[in-house]
């Protein structure tokens, strides 16, 4: 239903989707500025960032696109519209993401998709099997890690429901900063990422091993590897708590 209703209008869609990845062409155009002055950011070149900003840019978007719908919750629970999914015999996770299913997102995945393949151009790397499987580990396990910190939101607004900012911060703010290297944050920062929310595996760490790259915060190798273990305990732990989320759903009151 909403892919048509966003497609009954073709003109003002294409303008919407043109203009989403215009805006997302910004970020990396100051990445572009600063390469201007310096040959390397942190010990990385302008290719190498362009990667983490490809992959960084391809999960979100990718996540935004199916689930991020769920950050509007919140107004769903203060005006008991909930009441309406919980009747339907279906899951409700499904009808919140696909509720006003936005297609126009797909022009930051397009844009993002464009730098990450000039970036793979310029790098020039040896394809090797292990490489090729970690790619796509990568942005598989990416857009579940999102996916996973979209619904963990979504389901603290249950309880606050006016936290989709605090939301916000994590997913948009967590995509930015994976879009730089980790070598330009505070190590305490970059903890958090590894050990907190573990944003680090969707591409940070593949990275070191896809890029060549050597690992100067002292994190064991094997962390290269792990975006699928991060993936799946994000999936768990999202679940859990959209579980205990609509458990304590009680509508409105009135």
């Amino acid at each position: 239903m909403w892919l048509r209703a966003s497609l009954a209008y073709r003109a003002s869609f294409w303008l919407t989707t043109v203009g989403n990845a215009v805006t997302s062409a910004l970020d990396f155009a100051v990445i572009a500025v600063v390469f201007l002055h310096t040959p390397t950011l942190g010990g990385w070149t302008l290719p190498q960032v362009a990667f983490l900003y490809g992959t960084s840019g391809m999960a979100l978007g990718l996540a935004d696109l199916l689930v991020g719908s769920l950050d509007q919750l919140g107004q769903r629970v203060r005006d008991g519209s909930v009441d309406v999914v919980l009747v339907r015999p279906a899951a409700a996770l499904a009808q919140l993401s696909a509720d006003r299913f936005a297609l126009r997102r797909t022009g930051r995945v397009v844009q993002a998709a464009l730098v990450l393949t000039w970036s793979l151009l310029q790098l020039r790397l040896d394809w090797t099997a292990g490489r090729v499987l970690v790619m796509a580990s990568l942005l598989v396990c990416g857009v579940v890690v999102f996916g996973s910190v979209f619904v963990a939101g979504a389901a603290f607004q249950f309880f606050a429901t006016d936290a989709a900012e605090v939301q916000n911060a994590v997913t948009y703010g967590g995509a930015t900063m994976l879009q730089y290297p980790p070598t330009v944050f505070a190590r305490d920062l970059v903890r958090g990422a590894v050990y907190g929310v573990p944003l680090a595996f969707v591409n940070w760490l593949p990275a070191l091993y896809l890029l060549g790259l050597r690992d100067t915060l002292g994190l064991p190798g094997w962390f290269r590897f792990a975006s699928p273990l991060a993936a799946l305990l994000c999936a768990t732990a999202a679940g859990l708590a959209w579980r205990a989320g609509l458990r304590s759903y009680r509508s409105t009151g009135s």
